[in-house]
């Protein structure tokens, strides 16, 4: 069975978990793309549910697949939010942004009763930070950002190599929210929750990867079937 199979046996699984009526968070990221499809075919099917993309690309995908969609201005909350990540630790830390739509997904994460993670078993792992870390700046005063990230770094025991995100063009990459990502190659991650709080209270930093008691569960697609983890502590409020 090859990774594609796999996200899209995860995506399945959490579709099980939607029910007629219900508000939901969609993902970005190819895990996620396959739920959206997925419950793309449920609702031609007859399930009635409304979504809240977290990106542009998600909200064509849900478009080109039929799934009604609104916005957090029209909705006080959202049941589920079924998105994947790009590493998961065994508290159900997260670190997500690969795509680059990491502001919207938190947004979204945020104001739902639950966050369901979908993904590969590759994505598990004992300790994040071997994924770079994305951390999205407004460009004005970057250096000054830059040099206050560094000593955050320093103040929660981690250092590493950061560079600013490219397009596949060679050009600057620009979110949704027209900011830019610097990513961090930090290795390990010794305290999430620390280095959370250290890099939100940065002025130049809108948002950062790591999702700290956001996911209610997980589920995880491997060769030997679907592991669904549940997590051991009530969800929290994000740092």
């Amino acid at each position: 069975m090859n990774m594609d199979q796999l996200k899209r046996q995860a995506a399945a699984r959490a579709l099980e978990e939607v029910r007629d009526g219900m508000q939901l968070g969609l993902g970005t990221g190819s895990t996620a793309k396959h739920f959206v499809e997925l419950l793309g075919e449920r609702v031609a099917a007859g399930l009635k549910v409304v979504g809240v993309p977290t990106s542009e690309a998600t909200r064509a995908d849900a478009e080109r697949c039929g799934v009604p969609l609104t916005t957090l201005d029209e909705i006080d909350h959202l049941d589920i939010t079924v998105d994947g990540a790009d590493e998961i630790d065994p508290e159900l830390n997260l670190i997500k942004g690969g795509g680059g739509a990491l502001l919207r997904e938190k947004i979204v994460a945020a104001a739902s009763d639950r966050m369901i993670v979908i993904a590969d078993d590759t994505k598990w792992v004992p300790t994040l930070g071997k994924f770079p870390l994305p951390v999205e700046v407004v460009p004005f005063g970057l250096g000054a950002t830059r040099r206050a990230i560094e000593k955050a770094f320093a103040e929660c025991g981690v250092s590493g190599q950061m560079a600013v995100r490219k397009d596949k063009g060679g050009h600057v990459f620009v979110t949704d929210g027209a900011h830019w990502i610097i990513d961090a190659q930090l290795g390990r991650i010794v305290d999430p929750p620390g280095l959370a709080k250290a890099l939100s209270a940065i002025p130049g930093v809108v948002e950062h990867g790591l999702f700290i008691g956001l996911a209610s569960s997980a589920v995880l697609a491997g060769g030997e079937g679907i592991r669904v983890i549940e997590r051991r502590k009530p969800k929290g409020d994000q740092e």
